[in-house]
């Protein structure tokens, strides 16, 4: 145990002298390797017993001095040294500036005169602050690790197979559907008898819209690939992963351009077309579509 501190040792040998009843200088001589102190005496003659205010004789503890160093109040260390005291058996040491004990404090001090001196409790080193351990508390317990929130989900199984169990309840209630209502479909083609003006189904009325201001090639072909190019290319250019629509303008500007202007040359071409596709007011003329 060479080269421990002194109070290090003190309160090691304490404790060991604690649990195999023996004496502190004892334990501390042993563990620096001296010889053990000599026993004590025992008093020649008995000793009168002390008043209850008045502590035992022998060198004591300024409990002043150690509540002014360690912070701890007079009468906590008091109790802590008369519970010692009752421990181990021993009279209360003399304790300077406690206030006086209760009679049964000093009781053990009316101990035979035959037995022997206590030894007095050790002082607190300089420098060791002495603190009042209440409990210990894992870190496990109160530190929780938990993982982040993930917001992203697997295009398979997860998407996927919502979409074909949608694709089957749609497909289900189509087929029931047209078991019990007829298509309304006209009569079969006439060449002789043409009807005026002769418009496609409506999902084809924006691009027959599109013919009667440009040349087939730019209205059934340049235009509508440019606008397909222009849908498929929305997430290469507007790369922010927010759902916020504040956060997605260019991409909603740029579908919304999209459905605006097919909305309004299917609108155009259903309702203000009327014989020789010539334009009309649906209020005046009537309206030439077939719902």
């Amino acid at each position: 145990m060479a080269g421990l501190p002194e109070h290090l040792l003190r309160r090691s040998a304490e404790a060991r002298a604690k649990a195999e009843g023996r004496d502190v200088e004892e334990v501390l001589a042993e563990l620096k390797g001296e010889a053990p102190p000599a026993p004590k005496e025992p008093a020649a003659g008995p000793e009168p017993a002390p008043a209850p205010a008045a502590p035992a004789a022998g060198p004591g503890r300024d409990l002043d001095a150690e509540s002014a160093a360690t912070g701890v109040p007079v009468p906590l260390l008091q109790r802590a040294m008369e519970g010692r005291a009752r421990r181990e058996g021993k009279p209360v040491p003399a304790m300077a500036g406690a206030p006086a004990s209760a009679p049964a404090a000093t009781a053990p001090a009316a101990a035979p005169a035959a037995a022997a001196a206590p030894a007095a409790a050790p002082a607190i080193p300089d420098g060791v602050t002495t603190q009042r351990l209440l409990t210990v508390v894992k870190a496990g317990a109160i530190q929780q690790v938990k993982s982040s929130p993930q917001d992203k989900v697997s295009v398979w199984p997860h998407l996927l197979a919502i979409e074909f169990v949608a694709l089957m309840v749609v497909t289900a209630g189509l087929i029931i559907f047209s078991v019990f209502v007829d298509a309304p479909l006209l009569e079969f083609a006439n060449f002789n008898e043409q009807p005026n003006p002769s418009k496609a189904p409506w999902y084809f009325l924006g691009l027959q819209e599109l013919l009667s201001y440009f040349d087939p090639q730019v209205a059934g072909v340049i235009i509508p690939t440019f606008g397909m190019i222009g849908l498929a290319i929305i997430p290469y250019v507007d790369k922010n992963p927010s759902v916020r629509p504040s956060d997605r303008k260019l991409a909603i500007m740029v579908f919304s351009f999209f459905v605006f202007a097919s909305a309004v040359l299917t609108i155009y071409g259903s309702f203000f077309r009327g014989p020789g596709f010539n334009f009309s007011f649906p209020w005046v003329d009537g309206i030439f579509f077939d719902f």
